[in-house]
């Protein structure tokens, strides 16, 4: 496939065969590596070459990375919780289900797109035409969120909003695994990691600082993470895919089998999946009430909180660099990915610890900065194993729609399981106990690190 992105340098010649010891046999004509298997007829769709990247080519995606999360994540982490709180005050509880509903349609949906994202003909690419669309939708449910009346209506346009930005963050992720090769993958995922990290804190200023009107609040925000992430497909631009899609036709038995896979055919694949949606159930039982636990705890109204949190997030900004940054750079250097997604989980339990029983400011930082480090060590190493074990690289946005599951599906759950949670031993009127969830979220989080470490086998 030819590339427009002169930048990107071939440092030797592109693997085309699995590393030895994968264990995975190939989904179809096209095997992990993108090769074609002597005998057989072209396949529907060929993996782009993997070819080294560029620092300007990784530069480009963290600033994409960074808008895209930045658009997605200050709703989520913030802006959601003071527009229910203006709605309906001293009902936090219906954040989890505006929420949670948003991410069970954006599941329903998302293999279809990655499958679709998979087979897209175009001049753009297979990736950018999404990148577009998703911003499109994006901009258009802030913007509903900011006018709505009502509760309701703010999760009608959440939904939009949600499916819109991410489309965008999956798009980014399957351009990754198009075109990162192994060897770069940890500190690629690292980077991108780090921004996605760093976004909701500046997000959340950027929000604080224009607090006194809420169509800002939501579009301002919006609006510079919009023109953060197209700036990456203008600039690098993806290259023409007619190429490498060789027919438009799509089966209904290919989109049923879309939504899912064989774990006794992709047994590392399975078990990848598997500790990845237990460690983010744990994750999103602490993370989603962050406002109103910061509020509890410090005894001040809730439209306060986004200075507490942008200062404890700033600090935290050093400890996900460092985590994302020497978990992704050491796991390349090493060859080991396994081991830092266990020392991810351990940080985060103590972190999670130190929370659940905070109710002053240090101890919040304290727990926030752990929290923060092992979280962005974990997802940044975990990214890397994903790449790893795709059954089928040409398949991509399949593929990765799948592991999206795994976050997706616990960011549906958690925040409609942990309002039950929080009331449990509370009386009418009593705090909400968070402890309960920060300590629930702890022990998710150490066994999704742990079934990693032991279950799969051909990544050390």
């Amino acid at each position: 496939m030819p590339h427009n992105d002169r930048d990107i340098s071939v440092a030797g010649p592109p693997p085309t065969e699995p590393a030895q010891g994968d264990g995975e046999e190939p989904a179809g004509p096209a095997t992990g590596a993108g090769k074609e298997p002597a005998g057989t007829s072209a396949p529907e769709i060929e993996a782009p070459p993997l070819e080294r990247v560029s620092r300007s080519y990784l530069a480009w995606i963290m600033i994409a990375s960074f808008g895209a999360s930045l658009a997605l994540m200050v709703p989520l982490s913030y802006s959601l919780a003071v527009r229910i709180d203006d709605l309906v005050p001293g009902r936090e509880e219906l954040l989890g289900y505006v929420t949670g509903s948003a991410q069970v349609v954006y599941l329903v949906l998302s293999p279809l797109m990655g499958f679709w994202s998979d087979r897209m003909r175009s001049r753009l690419g297979r990736r950018t035409p999404f990148m577009f669309a998703g911003t499109a939708l994006g901009m258009l449910g802030l913007l509903g969120i900011a006018v709505a009346p009502t509760v309701f209506l703010v999760g009608l346009a959440w939904v939009v909003g949600m499916v819109g930005w991410s489309t965008v963050g999956q798009a980014i992720q399957n351009v990754q695994a198009d075109r990162v090769p192994e060897e770069q993958r940890g500190r690629v995922s690292a980077v991108t990691g780090v921004m996605t990290q760093i976004a909701p804190v500046v997000g959340i200023g950027i929000a604080y600082t224009v607090a006194s009107s809420t169509l800002l609040v939501f579009l301002v925000p919006g609006v510079i993470g919009a023109a953060m992430l197209l700036l990456f497909p203008l600039f690098k631009p993806e290259g023409d895919s007619r190429t490498l899609v060789h027919t438009r036709e799509v089966s209904l038995k290919g989109l049923v089998a879309s939504y899912g896979f064989s774990p006794r055919k992709y047994p590392d694949f399975g078990w990848n999946w598997l500790g990845r949606f237990v460690f983010f159930m744990g994750l999103y039982f602490n993370t989603t009430f962050g406002t109103f636990f910061y509020a509890q705890r410090l005894d001040m109204p809730v439209k306060e909180v986004a200075g507490v949190v942008s200062t404890i997030g700033i600090l935290g900004v050093l400890a996900a660099t460092g985590g994302a940054i020497g978990g992704g750079f050491l796991s390349d250097k090493l060859g080991r990915r396994k081991l830092f997604t266990v020392i991810g989980s351990a940080i985060f339990v103590a972190g999670a610890v130190t929370e659940a029983f905070a109710y002053s400011m240090p101890q919040l930082i304290i727990g926030a900065v752990l929290m923060q480090l092992a979280i962005a060590m974990f997802s940044a190493v975990d990214q890397a194993i994903v790449f790893a074990v795709l059954p089928d690289r040409a398949q991509a946005g399949r593929y990765l729609a799948v592991v999206a599951f795994a976050q997706k599906i616990p960011s549906a759950l958690a925040p409609l399981i942990a309002p039950l949670i929080i009331t449990i031993g509370v009386t009418s009127g009593g705090e909400k106990n968070y402890t309960l969830l920060y300590l629930g979220g702890a022990v998710l989080a150490l066994v999704g690190g742990l079934i990693i470490k032991f279950k799969i086998k051909s990544v050390r």
